[in-house]
């Protein structure tokens, strides 16, 4: 394939592709008998995005689930209209719940709010289902009286013959917005599950991590083994010789560990286990929600990477301001001062607990909220290159569009100089990933014959 008309580093130039790979970059270049040729109207081609933080299968199920808290849900009012304007619904599945819409709700809440149709909510942690009592009755696993049930998702899913989610349609859509790989963060993950994601979230560069039962496991072409996923609470974390020993290991399986980390607690613990274990490279930290200097200067003294979410901070900042106390909110979501430090910072979603465009999640790292540490922004080239880190290391330098780099391309609407202006306002025309044209919104290819 022959991409022509296309910007490359500040320049107009062309670009072959031949066998899932970059074959050569030129102005010069004559299209080959029979070779396809996409004119790229003189767009930005750039590489394809990763996006370092992920739940495929959750994210596929929020596609058809119904929104049920900020922004698009702000009260209880709106709740409960948006609650039974879903009514024929067989069941409710509602995401993205959180207490600043209608308090701690439960299952009388929705029972005498909601309609008379089994209800699930999903707090926009992820971590707890509330559901109503014809849910209850019909699921008829053990959830506790109040309809609240935390960290059940494997028992729900076993006891309600619930199967994976079909992944086709979230594909698509990550296509659409020039993603060409992910990395799935699910702690549970086991080989089942890294055998589903490989065979059926395609065509995508794949990092999957998850639990000790993808030790061992050999990567293929299109799928390899992250590192071990530990995720602490808050409210019940582990001791730290046990976390230490979890990490030491994951190392002595010679695979990386990613902690997540949004509390000032669970920093401190898992900074120290690590300190304790020894570093592995590629350890990362997920998310940083919340990381004061002397957090900043251990991660850098450590060498650790920071995989975090630019666009919660503007999701999320009514939450914030109402909930976080004043003094601690200049360490939320930090990303100036990491890459200042000299830290490998990358990207990633969280979805379906956070927006999956990582556009607007780049617009939300160059121009942050007023009230919410603006210093913390920074600038359109920093902002895109979170989500250009290679798959296997996110804290390295990001990739390139050059000669015997897989293509894993997208192509711009804009002249990067006027996408990086406003990247909330820009459309990706095409996408490639290795090579195979998976998202074409410009159709205009056409088989080329040495007659053209």
């Amino acid at each position: 394939m022959l991409i022509t008309n296309v910007e490359i580093d500040g320049a107009l130039s062309r670009l072959r592709i031949a066998k899932s790979t970059i074959k050569s970059i030129a102005c010069d270049l004559e299209a080959h008998e029979g070779e396809v040729v996409v004119d790229g109207h003189g767009g930005a081609l750039v590489p394809g995005l990763h996006d370092h933080h992920i739940h495929l299968n959750a994210s596929a199920a929020a596609l058809n689930s119904v929104k049920c808290g900020p922004p698009s849900v702000r009260g209880a009012e709106q709740l409960i209209d948006v609650l039974h304007a879903n009514a024929g619904s067989e069941w409710i599945r509602g995401i993205g719940y959180h207490p600043s819409v209608a308090g701690e709700i439960d299952r009388d809440w929705l029972d005498q709010n909601g309609p008379n149709v089994p209800i699930r909510l999903q707090h926009r942690g992820g971590r707890m289902w509330i559901f109503n009592s014809r849910a209850m009755d019909q699921l008829k696993i053990e959830i506790p009286a109040d309809g609240r049930l935390v960290d059940g998702d494997k028992i729900l899913r076993g006891s309600s013959g619930t199967q994976r989610p079909d992944l086709g349609a979230l594909i698509k859509k990550l296509h659409s917005f020039g993603i060409t790989g992910v990395t799935e963060v699910t702690p549970e993950n086991d080989l089942a599950d890294f055998d589903h994601y490989r065979e059926f979230a395609q065509p995508l560069n794949l990092t999957i991590m998850g639990g000790d039962g993808l030790n061992g496991v050999k990567d293929s072409e299109c799928a390899r083994v992250g590192p071990l996923k530990i995720h602490n609470h808050d409210h019940n974390l582990p001791p730290l010789a046990e976390l230490t020993s979890t990490i030491a290991r994951a190392h002595d399986a010679d695979r990386a560990v990613a902690i997540h980390c949004v509390t000032r607690a669970e920093m401190m613990l898992s900074l120290a286990a690590i300190e304790d274990a020894g570093v592995h490279s590629g350890d990362r930290i997920e998310h940083a929600a919340i990381a004061d200097e002397n957090m900043i200067e251990l991660i850098a003294k450590l060498g650790l990477t920071i995989v975090t979410q630019p666009h919660f901070i503007t999701e999320r900042q009514v939450a914030y301001l109402n909930d976080v106390e004043e003094y601690e909110r200049p360490h939320l979501w930090r990303l100036k001062s990491f890459i200042d430090a000299g830290i490998g910072v990358a990207g990633g979603s969280d979805a379906p607990f956070g927006g999956i465009d990582p556009w607007k999640a780049m617009a939300s790292a160059v121009q942050r909220p007023a009230l919410l540490s603006p210093a913390e922004a920074i600038n359109a080239q920093s902002a895109f290159d979170l989500y250009t880190k290679p798959a296997g290391d996110a804290g390295a330098a990001p990739r390139k569009v050059a000669v015997g780099e897989p293509a894993d391309l997208c192509l711009l609407d804009k002249k990067w100089k006027d996408a990086a202006r406003n990247f909330a306002d820009l459309n990706v025309m095409a996408t490639w990933v290795k090579g195979e044209l998976v998202y074409d919104n410009i159709s205009s290819t056409r088989p080329h014959s040495a007659a053209v």
